[in-house]
């Protein structure tokens, strides 16, 4: 199931870094009892109708399927209500552990029809059991990936995770990292478990995420197999783990398709400051309350790229000197890309003005219009000219206030108590919040939260040399760029999309993310863009990324065949 870069595939082995024991039961892998007990009943289902495209179409709906032997217990009122309050669940048994499996009456009898596997932790928040597919809703298969999923006859799964911001019933924060990847995996493994029983092919899984979940989705495909997140898989009761906490089932994908990755989490403090630095872009638009830490982290940079390694395409090395050249040949290729899929798509002129809608929560969208100072497009060839980097990162910057300093791990720092930046992801589960990155580890001093050296005497390198510390594990095992290249099964299949308007992380992540799937010995089949125009958001190019699904499992042919080697 290897793709070339032409996008032409080929069949291979089962990653051979998974031990698969000998047994009759579950696709001759032998099945313990806990394995036994995570056995799908395909009798179990309710039939709803739906339409797509206008046409009626029955979906078989299995409800809440709790993938782990031994979930952990939720409260009852979780945060995150309307208006910052707390809201409550029904299932605090597995309700972040679960998943809602909808079939389409095309794939009833279908064990080679792709699974579309939606994971929804936006923000790397924990993200409870929710229903794509919903009773009497039409969807359009040209604006809706559900929609697009159920024409094409895959099967639709909605899998919640544990994460940030999740209360357990005992009063501790069992979503810390690597919990949402750990929970992830675990539902990979339930449908591998189940595979001849269950419709569609666990060897056809697309994972599809957004943002916090464009990450996971991004480090789900980056580690497969890996044998660093066994015993965390052994604690809650995931399939195929035996009682030697070795494991005899695979958690490799298909394919990914993540949106605007918020990634590298370790190092996006440090790519988000030089991004908007570099240039002055924080000082240029106002957004600079920090600048002596704003040019600390900045500093970072050119150490963290370089030590990475990576290549452009045309194989000149990608360093702090080129990156800006970089990023400027992708945000052209970007608009040129658009101009060229429509002949009704326009740019305005030097001059003209972006009219750009944005908001719509909490109330109506608003309409904005900012001058096109920045990019010159020749209408008559849909090339262009010439752009601006100062003043486009300075319009990326506009269209929404730039993050704090730190932007990734600022609780803590300075003072700071409130802010709702990723430092809750990680830290024991007794502890509301650790810092994880050198700046907002070395910059803690709120007396009594357990991070820094106020409260260790450590500074982060003395306290992340130390045997047994969590936090860096922590950092390392939500990282896809720590994966890609390694002995970890890494998914043949990308397609990754960052928006020219998102200020939500620095489009170094996803360039570095691209680079090094780009070098990786297992991807073959890479679609990387910088998307034209679009904010921090995911799933705005259905039929596209519907295309792109739909070509590379036609290329990688029947996932029920025998497989060889290439």
């Amino acid at each position: 199931m290897a793709l070339t870069s032409s996008l032409v595939l080929a069949t291979v082995a089962a990653p051979t870094s998974v031990a698969v024991a000998d047994g009759s039961a579950h696709g001759g892998r032998t099945a313990d009892l806990q394995d036994a007990g995570l056995a799908f009943d395909s009798a179990a289902y309710t039939t709803i109708s739906v339409s797509v495209d206008g046409r009626p179409m029955n979906v078989r709906w299995y409800k809440q399927l709790c993938y782990v032997a031994n979930p952990v217990a939720a409260a009852a009122r979780q945060p995150g209500g309307p208006g910052g309050g707390t809201t409550t669940i029904d299932d605090t048994a597995c309700g972040y552990q679960s998943m809602n499996v909808f079939v389409p009456e095309r794939a009833f009898d279908d064990r080679r029809a792709p699974v579309y596997f939606a994971v929804n932790n936006s923000g790397w928040k924990a993200s409870y059991l929710r229903a794509s597919v919903t009773d009497g809703t039409s969807y359009s298969s040209a604006t809706s990936n559900v929609g697009a999923a159920l024409k094409a006859g895959y099967v639709f799964v909605d899998v919640a995770a544990r994460s940030r911001g999740l209360a357990g019933a005992d009063g501790t924060a069992p979503g810390k990292a690597p919990a949402a990847v750990v929970d992830a995996k675990a539902a990979v493994r339930y449908l591998r478990l189940n595979d001849e029983e269950m419709p569609g092919s666990a060897e056809r899984i697309v994972v599809n995420g957004t943002s916090g979940g464009g990450a996971l989705a991004s480090i789900l495909g980056a580690s497969g197999n890996s044998a660093e997140y066994d015993r965390h898989l052994a604690a809650i009761g995931a399939a195929g783990i035996d009682a030697k906490g070795r494991s005899t089932l695979r958690d490799d994908v298909f394919a990914v398709a993540a949106y605007c990755p918020i990634t590298d989490l370790g190092n996006a403090d440090i790519a988000y400051e030089w991004l908007y630095n570099v240039l002055g872009t924080r000082d240029a638009t106002g957004s600079n309350p920090s600048p002596q830490a704003a040019a600390e982290t900045a500093a970072r940079f050119a150490a963290y790229e370089k030590s990475l390694g990576l290549r452009n395409a045309d194989g000149s090395r990608l360093t702090a000197a080129t990156m800006l050249d970089t990023i400027k040949d992708e945000v052209v290729r970007s608009a040129e890309t658009y101009l060229e899929a429509d002949p009704a798509h326009t740019i305005p002129p030097l001059g003209g003005t972006f009219e750009i809608t944005s908001g719509g929560f909490g109330g109506p969208p608003t309409t904005k219009s900012y001058v096109n100072d920045w990019i010159d497009v020749d209408t008559a060839t849909g090339k262009v000219r010439s752009l601006d980097m100062r003043r486009y990162l300075a319009f990326v910057a506009t269209q929404a206030t730039l993050k704090t300093t730190p932007a990734f791990d600022a609780v803590g720092v300075d003072g700071n108590t409130t802010s709702g930046t990723e430092t809750d992801l990680f830290g024991p589960p007794t502890q509301r919040y650790m810092n994880y990155t050198e700046y907002g580890w070395n910059h803690n001093d709120v007396a009594g939260d357990g991070s820094g050296p106020d409260d260790t005497g450590l500074t982060w390198k003395q306290y992340t040399a130390k045997k047994g510390t969590t936090v860096d594990d922590q950092v390392h095992l939500v990282n896809p760029m720590d994966f890609v290249g390694t002995r970890a099964d890494t998914a043949p299949n990308w397609y990754v999309r960052h928006g020219t308007r998102d200020r939500d992380t620095a489009f170094t992540v996803s360039v570095n993310l691209d680079r090094a799937l780009a070098a990786g010995p297992q991807v073959r089949n890479l679609d990387y863009q910088l998307a034209w125009n679009q904010p921090h958001a995911g799933n705005y190019d259905v039929p596209e990324a519907a295309a792109w699904i739909a070509e590379a499992v036609r290329k990688a042919g029947d996932p029920l065949a025998p497989r060889h080697r290439e």
